[in-house]
């Protein structure tokens, strides 16, 4: 059971993320929302949709996710009629793999960037805000994460990066979701607390650490939140 001091908290970050939401979309209406469909991605989404509900939601369909993962992605775009993009690498999973071997396990970062990273950013021309569910509990690479950024494309464009749940703690999240009732990504009830690519993926080897099942902790981010210039 929520505690009334939780509840006020919680209402509290509510009220300024919906504020967060409205300032952006005030000041640019071309904008997108990167979508893992997560726990916290679906709250997010949630929030943003009520301001603008056919809002592009982009998914990094790199080739290599859990089949529960696209599973879910399909059911709740048909439950909740979500404007969904499929952003696509420029080569197959089949065709990377004649091309450069299995770089999940050689190269990680080169197989992020191919499949994620550069894809992303092309896709983010389109658009002057991004919306996103990071969190800064996720990870120490997120702990100084703003509400809003300013983001600069490898073109040097610049966009508005907005992640209205950054204070949010995992409990809210989760009382979030079911308030709105959500089903959350059937990976959870396995222990899985981070979910990307399949191979890339385990449960957390750090309790304390949601991230540490990820890349078999050799990093802790995929590039796409990093600036190129990082």
């Amino acid at each position: 059971m929520i505690s009334e001091l939780h509840e006020s908290k919680l209402q509290a970050k509510l009220e300024a993320a919906r504020d967060a939401i409205s300032v952006a979309l005030s000041r640019h209406t071309d904008a997108c929302f990167t979508c893992s469909f997560q726990a916290e991605d679906m709250a997010a989404l949630h929030l943003v949709r009520e301001k603008q509900p056919a809002i592009p939601v982009l998914f990094l369909e790199t080739g290599y996710h859990f089949t529960d993962v696209l599973r879910y992605r399909d059911e709740m775009t048909t439950r909740l009629g979500l404007n969904l993009i499929n952003v696509l690498p420029k080569k197959t999973v089949a065709e990377q793999e004649a091309e450069f071997g299995k770089l999940y396990r050689l190269q990680p970062d080169q197989c992020c960037k191919l499949r994620k990273v550069g894809p992303l950013f092309a896709a983010l021309e389109n658009y002057h805000v991004w919306f996103t569910g990071l969190r800064r509990v996720q990870s120490s690479t997120r702990a100084n994460l703003q509400v809003h950024d300013s983001f600069t494309l490898p073109s040097g464009k610049a966009i508005d990066k907005i992640s209205p749940l950054a204070d949010w703690t995992d409990r809210d999240v989760w009382i979030f979701a079911k308030r709105i009732g959500v089903r959350l990504l059937p990976l959870y009830q396995e222990g899985y607390t981070s979910i990307g690519c399949e191979p890339c993926t385990a449960k957390p080897s750090d309790a304390a650490n949601p991230r540490s099942g990820r890349w078999a902790g050799q990093k802790l981010e995929c590039g796409i939140h990093l600036s190129p210039e990082h």
